[in-house]
C-alpha cells in the first residue's frame, strides 16, 4: 500500500528561470541539473523539473509547501516583493498565499497542517457538506 508521497514531477518551459525560481526564490534544495531537467528537495519531497510541454491546471489542483512557523510574513513578503502572481485569496484556516510559478503552476504556501485543518473544520461546522471525521483506532 502507498505509505507516503515519492516526488513531484513540474513540466517547465525554461529550465533555468524555474530552477532560479524554485531555488533562489523558494529556497528548495538543489541536487542535480541537466540540459532539460533538475532535481531538487522541499523538506522529504523530491521535486523534479523536467523541460516540456506546460499545461497547468485551470481548476483548483495546486502544490501547497510548508513554511516554518514564525516565516510566513518573511516569506509572502519575498514573494510579493518578486513580483509573483496571486491566483487565489486565502479563505481556509491558517495563513496560506496562493501565487503562481513562472510556467503558471499554482502554488501555495501554508502555515498549517492536516490536524489544525481537521480542528478548524470540526469547530466552524460549515463549509463541508456530509462531513465525515475517520478515526485510526
Amino acid at each position: 500500500m502507498i505509505n507516503g508521497l515519492n516526488h513531484l514531477t513540474l513540466a517547465v518551459s525554461e529550465l533555468k528561470r524555474s530552477f532560479n525560481f524554485y531555488v533562489d526564490l523558494l529556497g528548495l534544495q538543489p541536487h542535480a541539473a541537466w540540459d532539460d531537467g533538475a532535481y531538487l528537495s522541499a523538506g522529504d519531497l523530491w521535486v523534479c523539473l523536467s523541460v516540456g510541454r506546460v499545461s497547468p491546471a485551470r481548476d483548483y489542483t495546486h502544490v501547497a509547501f510548508s513554511v516554518e512557523s514564525g516565516q510566513f510574513r518573511h516569506c509572502c513578503e519575498r514573494l510579493t516583493n518578486a513580483g509573483v502572481k496571486q491566483w487565489k485569496a486565502n479563505s481556509s484556516e491558517g495563513d496560506s498565499l496562493y501565487f503562481l510559478d513562472p510556467d503558471g503552476h499554482k502554488l501555495e504556501l501554508h502555515d498549517g497542517d492536516l490536524a489544525s485543518r481537521l480542528v478548524s473544520v470540526e469547530q466552524a461546522g460549515a463549509g463541508y457538506s456530509g462531513w465525515t471525521r475517520f478515526t485510526s483506532e
